[in-house]
């Protein structure tokens, strides 16, 4: 299953297309992404980026992790873990921090402009089907898009890994 097959009308038409003749409007006293929490965005985020740091299509040998560096955490044996955690840590969000979710990535990777916020949120709650862990794990730079989704709304996850790795 390719990734946009969680979100099939999205591949089929352009967001421009998807929003045309919409008017999503944000209310003067409503918060800027008030659908999700930027700590479990940074969570997807460190999550996202060790499973980048694999070496793809490297396999795990009989040797002793001691004795070669625990390299056999870069290997595709090494990431189940991470990965598992990473897919259970979302899909304990609720619909409306699905949708967020989705919206930052779309917003990250330049589908929507932080203005579009709304808009986002929207059409990624209307086109929900399926898996929306799998879709979002099947976007190759998706701790970038957040990341950049983030800094769009002037947050960023610094202090979240602050509190993470205390002491570094």
């Amino acid at each position: 299953m390719e990734p946009f097959d969680v979100f099939p009308k999205l591949a089929k038409a352009p967001i421009s297309a998807a929003t045309e003749g919409f008017n999503y409007m944000l209310l003067e006293n409503e918060p800027e992404m008030p659908e999700i929490n930027t700590d479990k965005v940074c969570f997807v985020v460190t999550k996202s980026r060790e499973l980048l740091a694999e070496d793809v299509g490297a396999k795990p040998d009989e040797s002793n992790p001691s004795d070669d560096g625990f390299s056999v955490v870069l290997t595709d044996a090494g990431d189940r873990p991470a990965r598992l955690e990473l897919v259970e840590f979302i899909e304990g969000f609720d619909a409306d921090e699905l949708d967020a979710l989705v919206a930052l990535v779309w917003i990250g990777r330049g589908d929507f402009e932080r203005d579009d916020w709304r808009a986002a949120v929207t059409l990624a709650r209307e086109r929900r089907e399926g898996d929306t862990a799998k879709y979002l794990l099947g976007i190759p730079l998706l701790p970038n898009y957040l990341e950049d989704a983030l800094s769009a709304f002037d947050r960023s996850c610094g202090s979240f890994e602050e509190r993470e790795e205390p002491g570094i």
